[in-house]
């Protein structure tokens, strides 16, 4: 499975609306709505993306974006 940095779960959690390719679509619509500033950010976006990429909807299920506290 693919090892995701806690940026990157965190990213995930803000922008994920439970489904693997609702994420990905979710962060290339905020990637658009960035500014050339927001480089760190898109940077991140396109990281969390590539790793998207390579895993299956069945992996992205176990991972555990909302962990309790």
């Amino acid at each position: 499975m693919m090892k995701f940095t806690t940026d990157e779960c965190n990213l995930m959690m803000l922008y994920s609306p439970g489904t693997r390719q609702g994420l990905i679509e979710a962060l290339k619509q905020m990637k658009e709505q960035l500014t050339a500033e927001e480089k760190e950010l898109s940077a991140l976006a396109e990281s969390v993306l590539k790793k998207l990429a390579y895993i299956t909807d069945t992996d992205f299920k176990q991972l555990n974006l909302y962990p309790d506290f």
